[in-house]
C-alpha cells in the first residue's frame, strides 16, 4: 500500500518532474479499483495539507520545487510577520504587512520568496496561500454600534477588528468579553466577519480576565462525556491479581517518599536512596504508571494528545487528564498501593552508573513530604519538635539524598551543564482572583534533590532505549545559533571575558565556566541574561541529538506522565518492550516510528501554548497587583535594554518599562552590541544588571503592561534643548521629540518643529549663524519651507537633530552611535536628481534607507550642481548632506561598527564647476573598530562616545557633530 511518505519521497527526488495522477498511478503500480480510490484520496489529502501542490495543468509536485515554502506564520502586533518553515534548516522568511494576504497568526501557509539578501541574508516573501486556519475563534471586547457591532481582539497580533452583523450579536452588550466564530476571513480592505458564540461576562467582572485568556489560547477546560465515562470506569484500588498477573516487582517494603510543593495534588514521582554494602549508592525513581490506565487510541489517550500537557495558570490548573486519574488512582498518595514504572540506578564513588534496571513495579509511599519540611529537617540546627517527632525516622534518608544529590550536581556542572539561577515567583490570589501578594519561589536543597534525581532517571532511560533502537521520544536542545553565539562572545569581551571556541563549536562547559567566573560580580546578571537569549528553545524529537544546556548526550522526559503526553508515550513504549523481552515486532516498530514525529511536533506546540498562556496570566495579575501602587517608589534592576526603553525588574519579579521618551535628562542612543543606552551629552550608561530607583507611572490593564519612571530624573536643560517651544497659536507648538532626531507628525503651529539657537563657531564652513528648518523629513513634522530666493546667511545644522540641512552652508556632518535606528540627518527626501548616497548594506533609488527610515542627499538644485551626500554608517543611523553650495566639503561620518564610517565619498561639482573633494570620517577623531577597546566595559563605550565628539563646540556647550537619529523598533 502506498503511503504519504512514499509519495513525498518520490516527489523530492532530484529527477522528479510534476506528474499527473495517472502517471503517478502507473509509477506506483496501482491496479485495483480500491487501491486507486485510496491513492486519489491520499493525493487530495496531501494537497489540502499543502505538502503537495497541483499545477494549472493538473500535475502534482512539492512546494519547494515551485519556489514556495510551507510553514507556520508568526505574526507581530505591528502587522508584519515571519514564516517559520517546516524545514528547520531553512531560514525564516520576513513577510511585510502588505503581503500577508489574509493570513493570521499561527496559520499554516505557503510563502513565495520575493527577494534574498546578499550572501545568504534575510529572505522576504509574500503569502501565496493559506493552507490551514489556526484562528477559527477570536476572544475580544464587544462594541455595539446599534445596527452592527465590532469585536476588538485581545490578541494584538490579530490586526483588524471583527465585524459582527446585527443578527449575530447573541445578546452581547457593549464592553462584554465574547468569543467569536469567524465565518468570513478578511479580504483586501474588508474586515473579517464573525458571529458571537459565547458571552464570558463584562471585562471588569471577577474571573473574566483569566477566562478570556483560556478562550484566547483555546485551552480545553471541560472533558467530553466519553472521556469522563472512561475515567469513571477506572478502578479506585489495585488488586493482588493485577500485581501478580503483570509480574510487577513489589517495592512496598521500601521507604519511598514523594517530595512536592505544598499545594501539589498530582503526585507522579517518588524516590528512595540506599547505601549498598559495597559503598555505592542505589537511587530509585518511581513514576506513576499512567499508561496502564490510559490505553492507546482510547478517548482518554486522544484527549491527552490534543491537550499535550497540563497548564498551570495563576488561579487554576487545566489538567491533561481528568481529576479521577490525576488526583486519584495515578497519584502516588501516601500509604496506598500504586502501580509504577521504576528506574533503579547504582552509582559508584565517581558517580558513574555501574548498573541500572527499568521495570514495572508496585509501591506504597511512606510519607507525602513537602519541599518546605525537607528543607527544615536538613538545614535548621534545631527543627521543630513536632516535625522531628513525625518525620524523625526519615532524617537519615534525607541526609543520604542530600549527599548523593550534591555529588550528582557537582558532576553535572563539571561536565559542562549550564546552570541558570533565575528568580521565579508565585502570585497569591484571593477567592475572587484578585492578587494579594507576590512571593519568590525558593530553590532550596529539597528542590535540588528532586531535580537531580529526575535528571539522572531521564538520562538513564533515554540512553537505554536509544541503544535498543526502538521508536522513542527525546527531549532535545540544539546547539546555539552560530550568529547569536558569535554576538554573545563579542559582547562579553567588553567586560574582559573570553569563551573558548568558535561558532557552534563552543562546548557548554565553556559557558558554564564563564557563569562560575562571573558569580557574584556586578556583570553577572547582564551576562547570564544575554547568554540565555542566545540559546535555542528545547523541544521534543524522535531522534536523539543531545541536550546542549544539560551537556547530556541522551535525554528524555520520563518522570511526569500525568501532566506531559511525551512521558505517557514513552511509558507505553517501555511497557511494550518489557512485555516482549526487549524488542518490538517490525510492524509495530514501523507504526510507532511513523507516529513519533507527529507526536513530537504536537507536544512541542502545545507546550509553547501552555507557556504563553501561563506568562500572560502572570503578566495580567502582576499588572493588577500594581494598580494601587501608582506613584510608589521601588528599587529595581534593569532586566532588558531595547531601542525604545529599558525594562526594570523589582524585587518581587514585577517588570515594567521606562520609555525612552520619559528619560528626560538626556537624549539616549541604543547600542545593540553592548545592550546599553548611552546619553548623548552626559555619556551616562544604562545596561542590564544596573540598579535603579523607579516610580510606578502607569498601569495598562488592556495591554497588561506597567510603565515606570526614573526617580530624580531631571528634565532636559533649556540650554540643551534643540526644539523650539513655540508660543504660536493653532495646534502644535512644540513638537515632541521621539527617540532622537525628527519631530513627529502633526500640528499646525507656525514655528512647529523648528530648530533654533544654533550657533556656529566663527570661521567654520558656512559663515554666520542660521536657523535650520525641521521640515521635509519622510515622516512629517514641520512646515514646508520654500526655497530662498536670495542667497542669505548660511549656517550649519547640528547632527541628528534636524532632518533638513541648514539653508545654505555645508551639509550636516555625519556620524552615529545608533546601530539600528534610522538616520535623522540628511535633508529632504530626494525625489529627483542628485545621486543618492552610497550605503554598503542597503539603499533605494531615492536615497539611503536604513531599517526604519530613509535619508539621503539634499534638495535637488534647479541649476546644475551639488549632489547631497550622506555619511556611510553600516546598519547605523545615516546622516547626510543638505544643499551643496559651491562645492563645499562633503559630510563626515563616524561609526561604532568595525568598518570605518567614512563620509559620503566624492562630492559633486559646485555651481562654478569646482571639485568638491573627498570627505573622510577620520578627520574628526576617526572611526574605530570595537575591537580597539578592551577591559573595562564602561570605559570602552565612553571612549567610543568621545571619538565622535570632535573638538568643535558651540558657545552653549552643544557639540554640532554629536550623533542623533530616530530610535524605535518593534519589541521582541
Amino acid at each position: 500500500m502506498v503511503t504519504e511518505q512514499d509519495i513525498l519521497n518520490f516527489m523530492h527526488e532530484n529527477a522528479y518532474k510534476p506528474m499527473t495522477y495517472q502517471e503517478l498511478e502507473k509509477h506506483f503500480g496501482i491496479e485495483s479499483a480500491s487501491g486507486f480510490k485510496d491513492f486519489v484520496k491520499l493525493l487530495n489529502d496531501l494537497e489540502q495539507s499543502g505538502h503537495v501542490l497541483r499545477t494549472r495543468n493538473d500535475r502534482y509536485g512539492v512546494p519547494e520545487r515551485m519556489n514556495l515554502i510551507r510553514g507556520r506564520l508568526q505574526a507581530h502586533p505591528k502587522g508584519f510577520g515571519f514564516l517559520i518553515p517546516d524545514d528547520r534548516d531553512h531560514p525564516d522568511v520576513y513577510i511585510h504587512a502588505n503581503d500577508m494576504n489574509t493570513a493570521m497568526n499561527n496559520d499554516i501557509i505557503l510563502v513565495r520568496v520575493t527577494s534574498k539578501g546578499a550572501a545568504g541574508g534575510k529572505l522576504e516573501g509574500e503569502v501565496d496561500r493559506v493552507v490551514t486556519r489556526a484562528n477559527t475563534r477570536i476572544v475580544g471586547t464587544f462594541q455595539n454600534h446599534e445596527s452592527y457591532g465590532f469585536v476588538v481582539p485581545d490578541d494584538k497580533r490579530v490586526q483588524r477588528d471583527i465585524f459582527i452583523p446585527k443578527n449575530a450579536f447573541l445578546g452581547a452588550a457593549d464592553g462584554q468579553k465574547v468569543v467569536v466564530n469567524i465565518v468570513q476571513y478578511p479580504e483586501g480592505r474588508a474586515a473579517a466577519q464573525g458571529e458571537v458564540i459565547e458571552i464570558l461576562g463584562h471585562k471588569d467582572d471577577p474571573g473574566v480576565d483569566i477566562l478570556s485568556i483560556i478562550r484566547k489560547f483555546q485551552l480545553p477546560e471541560a472533558f467530553s462525556e466519553e472521556v469522563i465515562a472512561e475515567a469513571e470506569s477506572v478502578p479506585d484500588s489495585i488488586t493482588e491479581e493485577e500485581i501478580i498477573s503483570q509480574k510487577r516487582r513489589d517495592l512496598r517494603g521500601k521507604r519511598i517518599v514523594t517530595i512536592d510543593g505544598e499545594d501539589a495534588k498530582d503526585l507522579d514521582d517518588a524516590v528512595n536512596v540506599e547505601r549498598l554494602l559495597n559503598g555505592n549508592y542505589l537511587l530509585g525513581v518511581h513514576i506513576a504508571d499512567v499508561s496502564y490506565y490510559v490505553t492507546e487510541n482510547s478517548a482518554l489517550d486522544r484527549e491527552a494528545y490534543n491537550r499535550g500537557c497540563s497548564v498551570y495558570l495563576v488561579d487554576r490548573v487545566i489538567p491533561m487528564l481528568p481529576h479521577r486519574l490525576s488526583n486519584g488512582i495515578c497519584s502516588l498518595n501516601p500509604q496506598v498501593d500504586r502501580l509504577t514504572m521504576s528506574c533503579e540506578m547504582e552509582f559508584d564513588a565517581e558517580l558513574n552508573v555501574v548498573r541500572h534496571d527499568i521495570f514495572t513495579s508496585v509501591i506504597k509511599t511512606s510519607e507525602r513530604m513537602t519541599y518546605n519540611n525537607v528543607r527544615k529537617l536538613l538545614t535548621e540546627e534545631e527543627p521543630d519538635a513536632d516535625l522531628l517527632e513525625r518525620y524523625g525516622y526519615l532524617v537519615d534518608d534525607f541526609k543520604l539524598m542530600e549527599e548523593l544529590a550534591m555529588k550528582l550536581r557537582n558532576r553535572r556542572i563539571q561536565r559542562g551543564a549550564i546552570d541558570f539561577d533565575f528568580q521565579e515567583s508565585k502570585i497569591i490570589v484571593d477567592k475572587d482572583g484578585t492578587p494579594v501578594d507576590i512571593v519568590k519561589r525558593e530553590r532550596s536543597i529539597a528542590e535540588m534533590i528532586i531535580e537531580e534525581f529526575m535528571l539522572a532517571a531521564n538520562e538513564t532511560v533515554a540512553e537505554h532505549f536509544h541503544w535498543l533502537k526502538v521508536p522513542f521520544l527525546y527531549r532535545i536542545h540544539e546547539d546555539p545559533d552560530a550568529e547569536k553565539l558569535a554576538h554573545f562572545m563579542e559582547f562579553i569581551t567588553n567586560f574582559g571575558y573570553v569563551v573558548r571556541g568558535r561558532g557552534n563549536s563552543v562546548h557548554p562547559r565553556a559557558l558554564q565556566s564563564l557563569l562560575e567566573e562571573i558569580k557574584g560580580t556586578k556583570e553577572e546578571t547582564v551576562i547570564s541574561t544575554v547568554m540565555l537569549r542566545s540559546m535555542k528553545q528545547a523541544r521534543y524529537d524522535s531522534n536523539s541529538i543531545g541536550h546542549f544546556g544539560l551537556a547530556a548526550e541522551f535525554y528524555s522526559h520520563f518522570t511526569s506522565p500525568i501532566r506531559r503526553y511525551p512521558d505517557l508515550i514513552i511509558h507505553r513504549v517501555i511497557r511494550e518492550v518489557l512485555e516482549n523481552n526487549g524488542a518490538l515486532t517490525d510492524k509495530r516498530s514501523e507504526y510507532l516510528r511513523g507516529r513519533m514525529d507527529d507526536i513530537a511536533e504536537q507536544s512541542s506546540q502545545r507546550e509553547r501554548v501552555a507557556v504563553d498562556a501561563e506568562r500572560e496570566t502572570d503578566a495580567l495579575k502582576k499588572a493588577e497587583f500594581m494598580l494601587d501602587k501608582v506613584g510608589e517608589e521601588f528599587e529595581g534592576i534593569i532586566s532588558s535594554v531595547t531601542s525604545f526603553g529599558i525594562f526594570v525588574e523589582l524585587e518581587n519579579t514585577v517588570e515594567g518599562l521606562i520609555r525612552l521618551s520619559d528619560m528626560t535628562d538626556d537624549y539616549y542612543h541604543y547600542h545593540e552590541m553592548q545592550h546599553a543606552l548611552i546619553g548623548e551629552r552626559t555619556s551616562k550608561i544604562y545596561r542590564i544588571g544596573d540598579e535603579v530607583k523607579v516610580r510606578v507611572g502607569r498601569v495598562n490593564m488592556d495591554e497588561k503592561t506597567i510603565d515606570f519612571e526614573m526617580v530624580d530624573m531631571k528634565p532636559r536643560s533649556n540650554k540643551f534643548s534643540m526644539l523650539d517651544r513655540s508660543k504660536s497659536g493653532g495646534r502644535g507648538g512644540q513638537k515632541k521629540r521621539v527617540a532622537g532626531g525628527r519631530p513627529v507628525k502633526g500640528g499646525r503651529g507656525k514655528d512647529r518643529g523648528r530648530v533654533r539657537d544654533v550657533i556656529v563657531k566663527p570661521g567654520s564652513p558656512g559663515g554666520t549663524a542660521g536657523a535650520a528648518d525641521a521640515a521635509g523629513a519622510p515622516e512629517g513634522g514641520g512646515t514646508k519651507r520654500r526655497r530662498r530666493k536670495k542667497k542669505g546667511a548660511s549656517g550649519e545644522a547640528p547632527l541628528g537633530i534636524t532632518p533638513a540641512a541648514a539653508t545654505g552652508g555645508t551639509p550636516s556632518e555625519g556620524g552615529s552611535l545608533s546601530q539600528e535606528a534610522p538616520g535623522a540627518g540628511g535633508g529632504r527626501k530626494r525625489r529627483k536628481g542628485g545621486n543618492p548616497a552610497a550605503a554598503p548594506d542597503t539603499g533605494r533609488e531615492n536615497g539611503l534607507v536604513t531599517e526604519s527610515g530613509e535619508d539621503g542627499g539634499g534638495r535637488r538644485r534647479k541649476r546644475k550642481g551639488g549632489e547631497g551626500e550622506a555619511a556611510v554608517t553600516p546598519a547605523a543611523s545615516t546622516e547626510g548632506g543638505g544643499k551643496r553650495r559651491k562645492g563645499a566639503a562633503p559630510a563626515r561620518g563616524v561609526s561604532l561598527r568595525g568598518e570605518s564610517g567614512e563620509g559620503g565619498g566624492q562630492g559633486g561639482r559646485g555651481r562654478r564647476g569646482r571639485d568638491a573633494g573627498e570627505g573622510s570620517g577620520r578627520e574628526s577623531g576617526g572611526a574605530r573598530t570595537e575591537s580597539t577597546y578592551s577591559g573595562n566595559w564602561a570605559s570602552s563605550v565612553n571612549a567610543l562616545t568621545k571619538t565622535v565628539r570632535g573638538d568643535r563646540h558651540t558657545p552653549d556647550g552643544r557639540d554640532p557633530s554629536e550623533p542623533g537619529g530616530r530610535r524605535g523598533r518593534p519589541r521582541r
